[in-house]
Parts: structure tokens; sequence; C-alpha cells
């Protein structure tokens, strides 16, 4: 494991904290960007950066709030802007990554999401368009940032949830799921989830995320960092992926 420097770029006033991992025979067309997931940081790819940076330029970022960047304290919906306060948003984090893409990337790019970083990334690749070249979700979550919506949450939903990750974890099964999910109406469902108002859930936004859909793979008895948990296997599907779609 190998920790690489940090680098500080500006952004709305705040400072963020990324890193980059490439080697000088790397493909430059080739470009990596690392979303972590909540309460983490850039460092929780301390597995998989360095592996990665071996055949690309291997960015992972610091989402504001977390690591090295800026930490503002957070403002709920109801509170007054206030110094040095904000509020927390997936929107907000994807415009940070888009943003981040745009002004320090410069280039095509693939973003890998762990947890709520691949809700983010997914929201990124929305502004990013064809600037994204794919996007690789890891053990994906579709999160509440309110405690009073979670309470609300779907009772059949939470009773359901454990018997789907059983099913899940059951590779034919899961293909054949995958299969059956990954088309535009599906897609335009679960955004109904992710977008409550409805706004924006168009043609072309269905377009960019379902032209990215290629595959599903199961890391056998591994958490919801199998990054971290099984590195290996981890990069070597990742290294698949990019191999198969640049």
């Amino acid at each position: 494991m190998s920790l690489n420097k940090s680098e500080t770029w500006k952004w709305k006033n705040w400072e963020i904290s990324w890193s980059l991992s490439k080697e000088s025979t790397s493909e430059k067309n080739i470009k990596i960007l690392l979303v972590h997931g909540f309460g983490a940081s850039k460092n929780h790819w301390r597995h998989n950066q360095d592996f990665l940076g071996k055949f690309s330029n291997c960015y992972a970022i610091d989402l504001l709030g977390f690591g090295k960047s800026s930490q503002p304290s957070a403002l709920l919906n109801y509170e007054p802007e206030k110094e040095n306060s904000i509020k927390y948003s997936f929107d907000l984090w994807a415009n940070q990554i888009s943003t981040f893409c745009a002004e320090v990337i410069k280039s095509p790019v693939y973003l890998v999401g762990n947890s709520i970083g691949g809700v983010i990334a997914l929201k990124a690749a929305e502004s990013l368009k064809d600037n994204c070249k794919g996007i690789i979700l890891i053990d994906c979550a579709q999160r509440t940032m309110d405690d009073k919506r979670l309470k609300k949450s779907d009772i059949l939903m939470n009773l359901l949830r454990p018997v789907l990750k059983t099913i899940v974890r059951q590779r034919v099964i899961s293909n054949t799921l995958f299969t059956r999910a990954a088309n535009p109406k599906t897609i335009k469902k679960i955004l109904e989830q992710a977008y409550p108002s409805g706004k924006n859930i168009d043609k072309e936004l269905i377009d960019i995320l379902y032209k990215h859909i290629k595959r599903l793979d199961i890391i056998n008895g591994a958490g919801h960092c199998p990054h971290d948990e099984e590195p290996e296997k981890t990069n070597k599907l990742i290294n698949e992926f990019i191999q198969e779609t640049k």
C-alpha cells in the first residue's frame, strides 16, 4: 500500500484535495477518477489507485466535507446561509466531480464510485455526457440525507431487502435480473426514486445512463467495500471493464 501525494484544487472558495497515480508508460488516453463513499476519503482507494495507475492516469478525490478537503459546517434546508457553512447534497458533490473533470482532468474519464460515491458518479455523468467514458459502481447505495425521510421508507422494501441481497449473491439469477433491469424503462423507474421531484428525467438522461450499462460482477463473500476488502479481485474487474470499453 502507498498513498500518493495530495494536491489542492480551488472550487467554490473551498479547497479540494486530490491525488494522481500514473507511470511514465501509462496510456495517456485512459483517465480514471475514484469517488469514495460516505465517511471515507480518497485514501480508501489505497489498494487500488497505484494498480490502476499502471495503465492509466488514475485520480482520487476527497469530496467536500471529507478527508483533506475543506469541511464547512452542514446546513439543513430550513436554515439560513451563513459563513463557512453549506447544504450538502448529491447534486453538490456531483457538481464538484463534473467540474473537477472539466478543469483538472480535461479529457474523457471513467468514473468509479463506492457506496454514495456511485450515486454521485451517476449524477456527474449527466453533466459530463460524452466526456464520461464509463461508470463503475461498487456496491452503489441510494441513500437519503434526511433522517425523517429515512424513517418513512417503504416497510415492504425493508422486509425484502435481506432476501434481495441473498438472491443477488447467486450469479445466474443476478445476471438474469441485471439483463432484465438494464433497459430504459427500468432505468426511468430508478431515476424517479433518485429524483423525487421528477425534474430533468428525460430521454437524454436515460440514454446517458443506459449506454454505459455493460455488465454485473459479484465478488463472493465481500461486503460493502470490496475494493478495500478484496482489492486484487476488484482491481482485476475494473481493469477488464476498462480494457473492454476504452
